[in-house]
């Protein structure tokens, strides 16, 4: 059973979509915190920016001014984004660079697939 969100792949046998089969523990505990992330609006519409911005990747310089928070608040929520697998960055100089993980949210989309109920009707 895969123990990380590196070992699950949306092709994985591992799991299936929440319609189709439930979540064991082990699934529920990979899972979640990419959920509990995503539950702050702030750190949802810094993903969404994040996915959004041309070239694949945005400034943390970039991010800041559409907030009414402190740097400090804006890389706290930046690294639970970043702990949950959601978002990956690299630092340049002064400046951290924010680029998507694809893969982590194509899983996501995945287990919340419910196009097969869908197809049944």
């Amino acid at each position: 059973m895969p123990s990380s969100l590196t070992e699950m792949t949306p092709s994985s046998s591992a799991w299936a979509p929440v319609v189709r089969r439930p979540l064991d523990a082990d699934q529920a505990r990979v899972f979640a915190p990419m959920f509990k992330a995503l539950g702050d609006p702030v750190r949802l519409r810094l993903l969404s920016m994040i996915a959004s911005a041309g070239g694949g990747e945005v400034c943390v310089c970039d991010l800041t001014g559409s907030f009414k928070l402190t740097g400090p608040t804006i890389s706290h929520h930046l690294k639970v984004l970043r702990e949950a697998g959601l978002v990956d960055s690299d630092r340049r100089g002064t400046w951290v660079y924010y680029r998507l993980v694809p893969a982590a949210v194509a899983l996501l989309g995945g287990l919340l697939d419910v196009s097969s109920l869908a197809t049944a009707a």
